[in-house]
Order: C-alpha cells, then sequence, then structure tokens
C-alpha cells in the first residue's frame, strides 16, 4: 500500500478507478524502458549468436554472420564488417533511445 492509494481510498475512489488511475501509469514507464533495453539485449544476442554460427543459416542474412564472414576479408575490405556493426550499434541505440524518450513521456513523476 502506497500513500495516493491510500488518499484515494479514503477520498470514495472506486478499486478500478485505484488501479487505471493511480497505479497503471506508475506502472508504465518501468515497463517500456524495460523492454525497450530488453529489445536491443535481443538484438544483440541474436547477432551474437549469428557471429558464432549459431543464428540463422544461409541464404537468410544475420549481422552477426556478417560480422563473421567479414572478418576474413577485414585488412582489405573492412566495410563488410564495419556496416553490419554499424547497424547494430545504431539500432539498439535507437530501441534505448526510443525507450528513454517514452519514459519522458508516460512518467508521471515529471507531469504538470
Amino acid at each position: 500500500n502506497s500513500i495516493y492509494v491510500d488518499a484515494a481510498r479514503s477520498m470514495g475512489a472506486g478499486k478500478m478507478r485505484i488501479v487505471f488511475v493511480h497505479i497503471l501509469p506508475n506502472c508504465a514507464s518501468p515497463i517500456v524502458v524495460k523492454a525497450s533495453m530488453d529489445m536491443g539485449m535481443a538484438i544483440l544476442g541474436a547477432a551474437s549468436l549469428g557471429f558464432l554460427g549459431l543464428g540463422a543459416q544461409p541464404p537468410y542474412p544475420e549481422w552477426g554472420a556478417m560480422i563473421s564472414v567479414g572478418r576474413n576479408y577485414l585488412p582489405d575490405w573492412w566495410w563488410y564488417s564495419f556496416f553490419p556493426g554499424l547497424f547494430i550499434f545504431l539500432t539498439v541505440l535507437g530501441f534505448n533511445l526510443m525507450g528513454d524518450g517514452l519514459r519522458d513521456i508516460l512518467d508521471p513523476r515529471h507531469r504538470e
């Protein structure tokens, strides 16, 4: 029990109103941030498995497998490994920034 739930109950708010107005808005922000971080971790995990050869097999494209194959050509064709790694970085960064932005929007403590 939190103070704001007790205060809402003392003002005569029903159970559904307490859940949807007071509890869920405080839970939405951490859930969104956790989901966006987990999406980035899933992308890194899939790329790691692909790099080790345990991911999707050719002819299906996978960033981790592209980096693994590009390792052999690194001195001459550096871009063969660079761009898949860059796209992994940008995708994970994008999910993390999206989660941070949604947290700023959804966090009820920052509302005026």
